[in-house]
C-alpha cells in the first residue's frame, strides 16, 4: 500500500509499506478521507513520536470501509461505511482500527464528513463532560473557538445548554463561531479576555477550554470562576509559563487538568466511543451537530494542508482524500 511518509528533511513524501495485518478485536479499513491535526505537524517536526507500538505512520483519524474483520468483531461488518480513532497510520491506503474506536457513519454524510469528526469531537466530548463536568448555565470559555477543536466544543456546550464565550483571532473566524451558536466573541488582538470576563462575566467562567498554554496559563487562573475546571489541551502560546499565582489557585480552588487523547489506554477510548455514541450519535445523524469543514485536498497535496495548519489559518477541519483506483 501507499502512505504519505517523512523524509529526513521532514519533507512528506510518497512510500510503499505492507498493508497492516490485524488482531482479532481489529479491523482493517480501505481508507477514503483522514483528517489533519496539529498532532501530525508535531510528529512530522520530531517533537510527538507514536507511542510505544502504534504505527509510525502520521495520522489521527479515519473515515473508509471494512474490508477485512477480526475473529472477535461481531459488531461491524466487512463493507460498512465507518469512521475513528487510531493512535497512527492514518496516512496511508489502508489502517488497523480497534472496532471499539469505530463508529457507524450514518448515510447522510459523506467520507470527508466522517474524517472530520473523531479526533475533535471526541477531544472535545472528554474534555468538556469527562473531565470538566460541564452541565447547563455554566459559563465556558473556549480558546481558538474557530479550530477544529474548538468549533467541536462550541456545539457539544450548547447542546447541553452551556454559555459560550470563545477568543479568536480575526473577523472571519468570529462569524463563524457565531454560526455555531457562540454566544460571545473575544478577538483576542483587540481585547484581553481577562478585562472582558470583568465586564461581562464577573464571578468568572467555571470552565476553560484551553489549546494556547504559556502565559495563558495565569490569566486562565484570573479569569476563572470558584471551584472552575482549566483543561489544559495543547501549547500553541508555549511551553513555559513565567509567573503563576498559586495563592489565588489556592483560593479559587482552580482544577488544572492536562489532557492529551492520543496515549490513553484502548479501554479508556473505547469508553469514550461508547459514551460520545449514546450521548451525541443521534445529534450527529440528525445534523444538530456538525463536522466544520475548511477544505478538502487531494492526499497529494498533504503539504498544502500541513503549512495553512502551521499558519492558524483553518476555521475546522483540513481534510485529506485519497483518489479511488
Amino acid at each position: 500500500m501507499k502512505y504519505i511518509a517523512v523524509n529526513a528533511q521532514q519533507e512528506l513524501v510518497f512510500n510503499e509499506t505492507d498493508i497492516p495485518e490485524i488482531a482479532d478485536d481489529e479491523c482493517l479499513l480501505k481508507v477514503k478521507s483522514f483528517g489533519v491535526n496539529r498532532a501530525d505537524l508535531l510528529q512530522r517536526a520530531g517533537k510527538y513520536p507514536a507511542p510505544a507500538g502504534e504505527s509510525p505512520i502520521l495520522g489521527l483519524e479515519v473515515c473508509g470501509d471494512i474490508v477485512k474483520t477480526g475473529d472477535q468483531v461481531n459488531s461491524f461488518s466487512i463493507n460498512d461505511r465507518v469512521f475513528g480513532l487510531v493512535a497512527g497510520g492514518g496516512y496511508a491506503q489502508y489502517v488497523k482500527i480497534k472496532a471499539a474506536h469505530m463508529m457507524s457513519l450514518p448515510d447522510q454524510l459523506s467520507y470527508v464528513q466522517g474524517a472530520a469528526i473523531a479526533e475533535v469531537y471526541l477531544t472535545a466530548f472528554q474534555s468538556l463532560f469527562s473531565i470538566a463536568k460541564l452541565k447547563a448555565n455554566d459559563h465556558i470559555l473556549i480558546h481558538g473557538g474557530a479550530s477544529g477543536v474548538g468549533t467541536a466544543a462550541i456545539q457539544l456546550a450548547k447542546a447541553i445548554g452551556a454559555k459560550v464565550t470563545v477568543t479568536i483571532s480575526n473577523e472571519r473566524k468570529a462569524q463563524a463561531c457565531k454560526a455555531l451558536g457562540a454566544d460571545n466573541i473575544i478577538n483576542y488582538q483587540q481585547q484581553d479576555f481577562v478585562a472582558w470576563k470583568k465586564q461581562h462575566v464577573k464571578p468568572g467562567f467555571n470552565v476553560i477550554l484551553d489549546i494556547v498554554g504559556g502565559d495563558n496559563v495565569q490569566k486562565n487562573i484570573d479569569a476563572v470562576a470558584l471551584d472552575g475546571r482549566i483543561v489544559m489541551l495543547a501549547m500553541l502560546g508555549g511551553r513555559f509559563c513565567d509567573k503563576v499565582d498559586v495563592a489565588k489557585m489556592l483560593f479559587k480552588r482552580v482544577n488544572i487538568h492536562a489532557s492529551t487523547l492520543r496515549n490513553r489506554s484502548d479501554d479508556y477510548k473505547t469508553q469514550l466511543v461508547a459514551d460520545f455514541t449514546e450521548q451525541f450519535a443521534v445529534a450527529l445523524q440528525g445534523h444538530h451537530i456538525n463536522a466544520v469543514i475548511d477544505q478538502e485536498f487531494d492526499w497529494q497535496q498533504a503539504d498544502q494542508a500541513h503549512q495553512l495548519m502551521a499558519n492558524n489559518n483553518n476555521i475546522g477541519k483540513y481534510i485529506l482524500t485519497i483518489p479511488q483506483v
